[in-house]
């Protein structure tokens, strides 16, 4: 498989990465990746940026070395409410958000709990495109509910490759091949993501790979490809000022 596109990457700014948004950039140019999306996490992730990063973020010029850039942050949940940690002023200013539990901002809780949480979120906040690491064992959640709800909204579910590595949320890679086969079940689309925190992960999908061979995961729903991902925002109306016939 030749993904050439990553939504989930972090850079110094994120306060526990060790490239800089330019290295990012010049890495994908390097590795024929078509497609960067830059998503620090939200404010209230320690050593993380603040909120007039995200307001100010429209100054990345969408494309940088012939490489298209899209602006998102990874917001964190809050409460059982939905609340996440980026005011409504700003969240309109980014391309997309990716919505995560981490254990720094949102103490684990009840599958109940969790479940409950992550649907007010959804219901809650607009630009959300992403659902991020679903399969950390620390916060059981109803996927079959979820990923329901994220088809409803045609939002994608992502299969992150650094939690199936082990490198952090160990212990996620069974719960991934589960929501991926839940996907394909229910035709769910889904994202494969490197969570990056240095350049060289960037693109690297290994061990997602290996799960969606596993199970025989259908092409169609995988949303990496470039055309594909950037048709995929146009019909919800966003990144009209990116022509996809050219990549």
């Amino acid at each position: 498989m030749n993904f050439l596109s990553d939504l989930h990457t972090h850079s110094i700014v994120s306060g526990h990465g060790y490239s800089t948004l330019l290295e990012n950039i010049n890495y994908c140019k390097e590795n024929g990746i078509k497609i960067l999306g830059t998503s620090e996490h939200g404010p209230k992730m320690p050593g993380s940026p603040h909120k007039w990063y995200f307001h100010n973020i429209q100054n990345i010029p969408r494309t940088i070395n012939n490489i298209i850039i899209l602006r998102g942050c990874e917001a964190n949940i809050l409460d059982t409410e939905g609340n996440i940690d980026l005011d409504p002023f700003v969240i309109p200013r980014l391309d997309y958000l990716i919505l995560s539990f981490h254990e720094a901002v949102f103490s684990p809780n009840t599958l109940e709990n969790n479940t409950k949480a992550l649907i007010n979120a959804i219901n809650k906040h607009d630009n959300i495109e992403i659902l991020g690491h679903l399969g950390n064992p620390n916060y059981p959640i109803d996927y079959e509910l979820i990923i329901k709800l994220a088809m409803e909204k045609n939002i994608l579910i992502e299969i992150n490759n650094c939690s199936i590595k082990g490198v952090s949320r160990n212990g996620s890679s069974d719960n991934c091949k589960y929501i991926a086969t839940l996907c394909k079940k229910y035709g769910a689309k889904i994202i494969l993501t490197s969570d990056a925190h240095i350049c060289f992960d960037i693109g690297n999908y290994e061990y997602s790979e290996n799960i969606l061979k596993e199970i025989n995961f259908p092409d169609e729903l995988i949303m990496n490809y470039p055309k594909k991902l950037i048709n995929h925002f146009h019909q919800k109306g966003k990144l009209l000022d990116v022509d996809y016939t050219n990549i």
